[in-house]
């Protein structure tokens, strides 16, 4: 089992059942929402 991990705030965003992951990065929606309004 694999976690899924917010690389901007290290919170935890999901499980994974795949045999091979361990832990992946990538952005939680919090994130991504904040990241959209600073662009505008």
């Amino acid at each position: 089992m694999g976690i899924i991990i917010c690389q901007s705030c290290d919170n935890t965003i999901s499980h994974v059942e795949h045999e091979k992951v361990t832990t992946l990065y990538g952005k939680c929606p919090d994130c991504n929402s904040k990241h959209d309004k600073n662009q505008k």
